[in-house]
């Protein structure tokens, strides 16, 4: 399965996460300037055939993908899966499910954490796959992989810590055996986004196959080689023929996948648009609802209030808006400033964007690299244009040119002050580098109107102020509030760490990942009443 030779760092570089930016990385530094060369010359370019039931399939339209940082550089040939390689993954998933549902939680839970060092193993090789797939930076594509590989141990922990969800009930009659199951609903289709390819397919795979489900894999069409690495690594790990299979293509097989009726439920990560489809159509359009666990997108605000510390609140609020280039669901696209503090906190912000380096994010210096694509960089410029006519002064909001520039989609992070109140781009995802900014006096009124948007992803505040604290816990609707932290205004959960659930239009269900309550999701309910011989 694996034709790649793993390429280990020194045991002694210390982790990277989303938090702890003030680590001394330069030996991560050292270490990857020695092997992103070798990485690339050993990845790029291959043929990467889908996964299924346990062998390699070409059945579909062959098409190249290439890296956003440079288009004339091919990530490989991907196949983007027929409409019969769909139903011969799903036939096969089917026929697998029995039997991995009966190997037992713990095995299940075994055959994760083997996966989990598989990606330790490979950390530094998958993390450069998934920087010239997305155009990360390092420190991103490597905190990715972390989070990644805690994700995975974190499940199979909460599997093994509530054994399997199989307790014993309290009983009516001393013959009778009551007994509460969480089971398996059979088999489920993964859809992943871009932007997180690993982490992000990992948490929703990994958590449907400890629950006892088979998964039906479609990564997004740019990502099948970071796709093709974590296959590798769940195949390695022992995951039998046909329980887990890779297929990758566009809308057109992720569309056949939902609307297979093999499909007992669907995980997506995506756009607000497709998830709210694929609720109405698969889970609420056919004979009985089905589940859908779907994350789809925020409009996240920040609140930098008349006490903030300001050097503070621009440096988290630019690691948030600008980080992977605001290609991420939490990014904060919008930030409410205090007229007091209005001036002062401008002039540190747009300081702080323009200091950002943009270019190859191979290069250890690099913060902000390409956008995804040519459609990315045609909203932008739609964007920039929007703000503009609207009479908003406009910072950065330059796209790129000459040299590497003219080989990918290159901009400037770019910050919208003035706009109309009531201006669409205030209320919009647009996963990009740009960011509007709206004043207030009254805090209650501010997170009012910063309420007033169809998602509920994540929240900020820079505060120095208890009660403005307490209200700003008490009455931002999202799912994960963020206060005063310089790593990132709105972005940066952990697993077991922070969970991320998404309110209102951000997600479908009421619990989130990376916490206690998303694998039993992937799970229904059944109560066992045995009545017993007498002894």
């Amino acid at each position: 399965m694996s034709d790649e030779r793993p390429v280990a760092g020194p045991a002694s570089l210390p982790r990277v996460t989303y938090s702890n930016i003030g680590e001394d990385f330069s030996g991560v530094h050292a270490h990857l300037d020695a092997v992103i060369a070798e990485v690339k010359d050993g990845l790029l370019g291959q043929d990467r055939p889908n996964l299924v039931a346990g062998r390699d399939s070409r059945d579909g339209s062959a098409y190249v993908a290439a890296s956003p940082i440079d288009r004339g550089l091919p990530l490989g040939t991907f196949f983007a899966a027929s409409p019969e390689a769909v139903d011969a993954a799903v036939r096969a998933a089917r026929k697998a499910q029995p039997a991995w549902a009966r190997m037992g939680w713990e095995a299940r839970v075994a055959i994760a954490r083997k996966a989990a060092d598989h990606v330790e193993a490979r950390k530094f090789e998958i993390a450069i796959a998934c920087l010239i797939e997305v155009g990360k930076s390092r420190m991103e594509a490597l905190g990715e992989v972390e989070e990644t590989i805690d994700l995975i141990r974190f499940y199979a922990t909460e599997m093994e810590a509530n054994r399997g969800w199989d307790r014993p009930l309290e009983r009516a009659n001393p013959r009778e055996e009551t007994r509460d199951r969480l089971r398996p609903f059979g088999v489920f289709g993964v859809i992943a986004p871009f932007n997180f390819p690993v982490a992000l397919s990992a948490g929703m795979a990994v958590s449907a196959l400890l629950a006892g489900n088979t998964v039906v894999f479609k990564p997004s069409p740019m990502a099948g080689l970071t796709g093709r690495l974590l296959a590798g690594c769940l195949i390695e790990a022992g995951v039998p023929e046909g329980v887990f299979s890779l297929l990758c293509g566009g809308a057109e097989t992720g569309a056949a996948i939902v609307a297979h009726p093999g499909i007992d439920g669907i995980a997506f990560t995506g756009s607000h648009q497709v998830g709210m489809a694929i609720l109405r159509g698969f889970g609420a359009g056919g004979v009985h609802a089905r589940p859908v666990l779907a994350e789809m997108g925020g409009k996240n605000p920040t609140y930098v209030t008349a006490s903030a510390d300001l050097e503070t609140a621009a440096a988290g609020m630019v690691r948030s808006a600008f980080g992977l280039q605001g290609q991420k669901c939490s990014a904060g696209s919008v930030v409410f400033v205090h007229e007091a503090v209005r001036a002062p906190f401008l002039e540190r912000l747009e300081a702080a964007a323009g200091a950002l380096v943009i270019g190859d994010p191979c290069e250890r210096h690099v913060f902000i690299g390409p956008l995804i694509s040519e459609a990315a960089r045609q909203r932008f410029e739609q964007s920039v244009a929007g703000a503009r006519a609207a009479g908003a002064r406009v910072a950065g909001g330059a796209l790129l040119s000459g040299g590497l520039f003219d080989r990918g989609a290159y901009c400037q992070p770019t910050i919208a002050i003035g706009l109309p109140d009531d201006h669409a781009l205030h209320r919009e995802e647009l996963f990009l580098p740009f960011l509007t900014v709206r004043s207030f006096t009254e805090l209650d009124d501010a997170i009012s109107r910063g309420n007033a948007v169809r998602y509920g992803l994540t929240a900020g505040i820079y505060t120095a102020d208890a009660a403005d604290l307490d209200l700003f816990l008490d009455t931002a609707e999202a799912g994960v509030l963020y206060a005063n932290r310089a790593s990132g205004a709105t972005t940066g959960a952990w697993p077991g760490t922070q969970t991320f659930c998404g309110w209102k239009g951000s997600g479908t269900g009421s619990k989130g990942g990376l916490g206690t309550w998303y694998l039993p999701q992937f799970m229904r309910e059944q109560s066992h009443t045995i009545m017993r011989e007498r002894p």
